[in-house]
Order: structure tokens, then C-alpha cells, then sequence
């Protein structure tokens, strides 16, 4: 039976009104369905609310594909297409292949897994075509012509049973390795995922053509660990698409265990924030001269317990801030990012009670914290909320918010000329540190 398409952006509220797929009794008697849109609420990847009327969706972070009942979701980012597709390889740091002609698919109504699984086929298009990686693998055989060493410990069984050959233990090259079995997992994951018949065929063709060569398994969390933790500097042309098929595991909500099996959700949903605190952290990372950036430092001393009044002596709790910027071992900007358009939308009060608490946590003389959030609104300024006394009215702390424009950040990481090098400095320099120095904000 075809499911009903309902499609929102991230972010996006969808009303049950007349004549839409969400009218009406739509989870009545699918008890799959009805925990399944408790689990996803409860997780806070999408607030699915039964009313008396319909359904009433309301998007958060999460993008991409779910079925719900008879319903297919699909969540998109409003950066879509190539602008989309080059930041997602800029923060992952994935190799600029050549994908799907680079006109039509990217372009048009693409799913965020889809544009992943484009990417994780060409790379592994690329990785067939140089040759995979071989490995010296510990063997033990018969052979009629020795080969390494001999296994004198088995030569009296193989005499036993009149054999003609010497029991030998040797080192074959071979491409039976973990790597090569996590990527042929990935690529049967992706043609199961994707909806798309022919980027499907694609990416079954592609898992054929490994299958041939190795011993397929089902991917696990043990065998992906194992793949991950090899890769060294003769496999790191494997790490772009390992990083992708982490990914497509993210998306998909899969709960892989530690054993043979993986329990996949119904969907694949992925959280923008982590892609946007990737991007950002590489971009703060190469572009912000003369300062040091560290992601997710512990901001210590806040919190403490009275000792004479912690009976059960546990530990205070820490602050942990997406991003510190050092000058001369010096904090001089604490920045979170939020990845929810704060231009358009207002700031939610938990958004404004953690920032509020990075900046009273600070020794500096202007205790300041930064929100930086995404967006695609040219008109989109700084604001800044003062945090006051309530007794006197003087203002103790800043809660800053500051824009990042995904398409001028995206024009920015194209250009490859020495202007443009200095105008990504100067747009890290204003993300992190507001305007240039002298330069009133008030």
C-alpha cells in the first residue's frame, strides 16, 4: 500500500486541516504507530500530537524520512541542494567527488539521506577503482607446496591420514578485512534506505562488487568499531566513507548492538546540530587567526557542593560550551551552537538559562556568551540580552545572538583565491568575537 507523502521543513509546524493526510483519526488502532510517535516526542526528534481533529506535527532539529502508520514524513533543512552538500563535505571533510552530474539531483527535492548515500557511493566508486586495501591475514593450511611456517604441532595428523602436503601457517594478502566489510555493510544499508530505485540499484551493485571479494556480514557495532579503529595513514582514503556510513546509521536511529544484530528504527532522522557544531568547529578551527579554539572544554568552578552539606558526596555538575576561543591562554569568547534560526523564532527560556550561566561563569570584566545559530535571511543581525540585577537594573552579564548565513558561508569555503582566504578570516573573526575591535555594539 503507498503511504501519503506529508512533507515539512525543519522547525516547521503542520496543522491537520481539511482534506490533508493528517485529518482525522490517523493512529487509530495501529498501536505500532501510536508508540512509535510517543517515542519519537519523548526523544524530542519530532512533537507528534494526537488531537481530536488530526495530527499536528511540529519539527524540530531532525531532518530527514520516517513512516508512520499510513503517513510517509519527510523533514527537509532549508539549506538544500549544492550549498547543502558542500558545507555537509567541508564539515565532515569529505573529497569533492563527482556526484550525479552536480545538476539535477542536487538541485531538485533531494532527501538528506539520499544526498549521504550519492556521496558514500561515489566514494566508494573511487575506492573500487584504485584498488582496496589488502591485508596480511594469518593462515592456517595444507598446501602441497610449503609457504611460511611449517605447523610441525598438526604434521603428525596430517600423516596419520596419509596426507600429501605439510601443514603450514602463512600470511596471505587479502581484501577479507574489516574495513572492507564495514563499507560493503554501508552500501547494503543505503540501498535498503533509500527510496530512490535507481540510486538504490547503484549502491546494490556497488555492495556486489565487494561481496565478491570478501565474506559478507551484517554490519554490527563490534565489526564498525573494528573498521573504525583501523584506519591508519595506508587506509585513510577509507575515512571519508566510514564517516558517511556513521552518519547514515545517526540517520537512520539505528541501535546497533554489541552482538551479531542491529535493531533499526522505522526512519532516518538526523540531528542538523551536530552537522552544524561540525561546520563550525572546522571553520572557527582554520579561519580565526591568532586564537585557539577548543570544542566542548569543561568551564570548571562554577558549580560546587557545600562539603559540610553533601551527605552522599557526589560531584557538582560542569558547564561544557560548544566552543572556547583562547588568545595567549586567555578565554576571550565562549560560543554555543544552536541550530535553530533565532532570527525568525524566538529564543527559547532553557537556551537563554544556559547561556546566561556560560557567561556568570566567566572571570573576565564583560561576562559574555554567544549563541551562534543558522540562517538564510540576509536582514539577520546581532542581538544581545542584557542579564541584569533584578534589585539595582545594572546589567551583569551579555547573551549575544549572532547569525552564521549558510550561503555566505558556502560562497565563502568555494572561493579559493588570497581575498577570499582574508574574507573567511574576517567572517571567523565576526562570528566569534563580534564586530572588529573599536567598534561599539550597544
Amino acid at each position: 500500500m503507498t503511504k501519503q507523502p506529508v512533507n515539512l521543513t525543519e522547525w516547521e509546524t503542520r496543522e491537520p486541516t481539511r482534506g490533508s493526510p493528517l485529518e482525522g483519526p490517523v493512529l487509530a488502532g495501529n498501536p505500532a504507530a501510536q508508540r512509535l510517535a510517543e517515542t519519537l516526542t519523548q526523544e524530542g526528534r519530532i512533537e507528534i500530537l494526537e488531537m481530536a481533529h488530526g495530527l499536528e506535527l511540529r519539527a524540530s532539529s531532525f531532518v530527514g524520512r520516517f513512516a508512520l502508520g499510513d503517513l510517509m514524513v519527510t523533514i527537509r533543512p532549508k539549506i538544500s541542494g549544492l550549498p547543502l552538500m558542500n558545507l555537509l563535505r567541508y564539515a565532515y571533510r569529505l573529497r569533492h567527488l563527482d556526484l550525479f552530474a552536480e545538476v539535477g539531483y542536487a538541485t531538485s527535492s533531494a532527501s538528506f539521506e539520499d544526498l549521504l548515500i550519492h556521496q558514500l557511493a561515489a566514494e566508494a566508486s573511487e575506492l573500487l577503482a584504485r584498488g582496496l586495501h589488502r591485508d596480511y591475514l594469518r593462515t592456517e593450511s595444507v598446501l602441497t607446496t610449503p609457504r611460511g611456517r611449517i605447523d610441525f604441532g598438526g604434521y603428525l595428523q596430517v600423516v596419520s591420514r596419509a596426507g600429501v602436503g605439510l601443514p603450514c601457517v602463512h600470511h596471505p594478502r587479502s581484501e577479507d578485512i574489516s574495513i572492507n566489510r564495514a563499507l560493503h555493510g554501508g552500501l547494503e544499508l543505503a540501498a535498503w534506505m533509500t527510496l530512490d530505485r535507481e540510486l538504490g540499484g547503484r549502491a546494490r551493485r556497488l555492495a556486489n562488487s565487494f561481496a565478491a571479494r570478501i565474506t559478507p556480514r551484517k554490519l554490527d557495532a563490534a565489526g564498525f568499531d573494528e573498521a573504525w579503529h583501523s584506519l591508519d595513514r595506508l587506509t585513510s582514503a577509507y575515512k571519508p566513507a566510514l564517516t558517511l556510513i556513521q552518519m547514515l546509521l545517526n540517520t537512520q536511529g539505528a541501535a546497533l548492538t554489541d552482538g551479531t544484530s542491529s535493531t533499526a528504527a522505522p526512519g532516518f532522522l538526523f540531528d542538523m546540530n551536530r552537522f552544524f557544531q561540525a561546520l563550525l568547529s572546522r571553520f572557527l578551527g582554520e579561519n580565526l587567526v591568532g586564537c585557539e579554539v577548543q570544542d566542548e572544554k569543561i568551564l570548571r568552578g562554577v558549580f560546587s557542593y557545600d562539603p559540610a552539606n553533601n551527605p552522599n558526596h557526589r560531584l557538582p555538575p560542569n558547564l561544557r560550551p560548544d566552543f572556547l576561543v583562547l588568545r595567549n591562554q586567555r578565554v576571550v569568547a565562549v560560543l554555543d551552537a544552536k541550530y535553530r534560526d533565532l532570527w525568525g523564532k524566538n529564543l527559547p527560556r532553557e537556551m537563554l538559562y544556559q547561556l546566561a550561566l556560560y557567561a556568570m561563569g566567566q572571570e573576565a570584566v564583560e561576562r559574555r556568551a554567544t549563541i551562534l545559530y543558522p540562517t538564510l535571511d540576509n536582514a539577520a543581525r546581532q542581538q544581545v540580552i542584557f542579564v541584569k540585577d533584578p534589585l539595582r537594573g545594572m546589567a551583569k552579564a551579555q547573551v549575544v545572538l549572532r547569525p552564521v548565513n549558510l550561503l555566505k558561508l558556502d560562497l565563502l569555503l568555494r572561493s579559493k583565491d588570497v581575498q577570499a582566504r582574508r574574507d573567511r578570516a574576517e567572517f571567523a573573526y565576526r562570528l566569534a568575537l563580534g564586530t572588529p575591535p573599536g567598534v561599539s555594539t550597544n
